[in-house]
């Protein structure tokens, strides 16, 4: 039974509480806070009732399963679902195409991915893939013609580039010091530098995951670490979506939930990068919290806000306006970090 992978600690119905303008009111108009949870059970269960890349995810991050029962789902990630379509859709020539697109932006993005199922990088179809990737691929001349994982020149794609690397085994240690050279003053990156002295959260956010993987896959990056911490510091400093200067909202796109996300911020993605890197919950993400929250549906499901087809080998499963199981599964993972670790 599934049902009994769900956890029956206190800090999941917390994340599941309804929001402030859906409890009820009663006489005098005094607002009753009593917890009214959602169907707990039943959005986890829509979770589980999915993709394995999304099934060994919920299972790790929301629920009781044993590790053996999660090992075994993640194993199906090669041979079912987006995963396995993403490995049957790889090239002759190691690249990832779709109609009218440069090749780099289909591989790149299709990759990121693959990376986002939690894939296992020894299983032996991955490390096909990785090899033809390696042994194929070229950026274009203009940059060098340097293979995948030596990434190009924007930083904002040398970011997805030195991830996916490291994730599957490759880390490239020029990448990686190439884009701590590129930090700006203010603690981030900008791929409109040096033309531009201010950072992007969008170049940002793509550097940042780009540094944590990397410095997961070696032991010897201390001071990669002492470079997340100043650019996770611009995005705080923000509270991670507003203009330092005025402290209005730096874009509405912010606030907004795509997925695949492309090289795009949101407050989601920022705050599943904070969580992946084991930083303590800190006051100044407590309105990008709020904002996660707020978006939530009165059936305890997020919605897709927008997807990124044009940037994939093939359509995106999901449609937009329709609930989400990669946006709740990174929704639902941040409230119960933020709760549980603050």
């Amino acid at each position: 039974m599934r049902n009994c992978w769900v956890r029956s600690d206190p800090y999941i119905p917390v994340n599941f509480r309804r929001p402030s303008h859906l409890w009820r009111v009663r006489g005098g108009g005094a607002q009753h806070r009593e917890r009214r949870y959602y169907r707990v059970m039943d959005t986890i269960d829509w979770l589980l009732d999915s993709d394995p890349a999304i099934r060994w995810q919920v299972m790790r991050d929301l629920t009781d399963a044993s590790a053996a029962a999660i090992a075994a789902e993640r194993a199906r990630i090669p041979h079912e679902g987006v995963g396995a379509k993403v490995l049957a859709s790889q090239a002759s020539d190691g690249a990832w195409h779709r109609a009218n697109t440069p090749e780099w932006l289909p591989t790149l993005f299709t990759m990121q991915l693959l990376r986002a199922t939690g894939v296992d990088r020894s299983e032996p179809a991955v490390q096909s893939a990785i090899a033809a990737l390696q042994a194929g691929f070229r950026w274009h001349e203009v940059h060098g013609a340097k293979p995948f994982f030596d990434g190009e020149v924007e930083p904002c794609i040398n970011g997805g580039a030195l991830a996916i690397g490291a994730y599957f085994g490759r880390p490239a240690e020029s990448l990686a010091r190439r884009l701590v050279g590129e930090q700006l003053e203010d603690g981030g990156w900008n791929c409109e530098a040096p033309k531009s002295t201010r950072s992007s959260y969008h170049t940002t956010i793509c550097v940042l995951e780009g540094l944590l993987e990397y410095e997961r896959a070696v032991d010897s990056a201390s001071d990669i670490a002492s470079v997340r911490r100043r650019a996770e510091e611009y995005l705080l400093t923000r509270s991670l979506f507003r203009r330092r200067s005025t402290g209005g909202v730096a874009s509405p796109e912010f606030l907004k939930f795509e997925y695949p996300p492309r090289y795009k911020y949101n407050v989601l993605r920022a705050l599943d990068y904070f969580r992946d890197a084991g930083v303590q919950p800190d006051a100044r993400m407590d309105e990008a919290v709020q904002v996660v929250k707020k978006s939530q549906q009165p059936d305890g499901r997020w919605l897709l806000d927008g997807t990124h087809n044009e940037a994939l080998a093939f359509p995106f499963a999901e449609s937009v306006g329709e609930p989400s199981r990669w946006v709740t599964l990174r929704a639902l993972r941040v409230l119960r970090w933020y709760e549980r670790e603050r």
